[in-house]
């Protein structure tokens, strides 16, 4: 079990991914995008405290779950713990979507000082990379905010050592 800062959680969501999925929304983040619509989401400070085990007994109790969706937030700035949800997640059959301010390249170089982003990318299935950019905003994407989003096969990713695109 590993403590987490929330947001929130939206225990059916068809729109953070494929499938009905629950999605964790992290408390905390640096990024501060223009025109982010989850701007409450942007304080450390806010929020509440949540555990791992109380998140995966509320997804069980929903046969219909295919996933879980991390967004926030930033997912990445609770790495550590966000892996261990990502990792039991995992083992009960669930698939990872993630959602990261961060570009891939971004967090593949900073593997050496922070071991935490590799270890949540390893459970992860698939990732949005890229701060959202208003400017570059469209409602024709699916499940990103703008066009400078790429959706990535996180396993195809780290085993070529360069973002790879993927359709969901």
């Amino acid at each position: 079990m590993a403590k987490l800062r929330l947001a929130g959680v939206i225990r059916e969501s068809i729109v953070d991914g494929p499938g009905i999925r629950m999605t964790v929304f992290t408390q905390g983040c640096p990024h501060h995008c223009k025109g982010c619509h989850n701007e409450q989401t942007w304080d450390f400070s806010g929020g509440y405290d949540s555990s791992t085990e109380r998140i995966l007994e509320e997804a069980q109790k929903d046969p219909l779950l295919r996933g879980l969706t991390f967004s926030g937030g930033e997912p990445f700035a609770q790495a550590q713990n966000m892996a261990i949800l990502a990792k039991e997640a995992k083992e009960k059959g669930y698939d990872i979507f993630c959602y990261t301010g961060y570009t891939f390249e971004k967090l593949l170089s900073e593997f050496d000082t922070h071991p935490e982003y590799k270890e949540l990318l390893e459970h992860c299935d698939w990732l949005v990379d890229g701060p959202f950019v208003l400017e570059k905003r469209s409602l024709m994407l699916k499940f990103r905010g703008s066009t400078n989003q790429r959706i990535l096969d996180v396993k195809k990713s780290l085993e070529c050592g360069y973002a790879v695109e993927t359709e969901v």
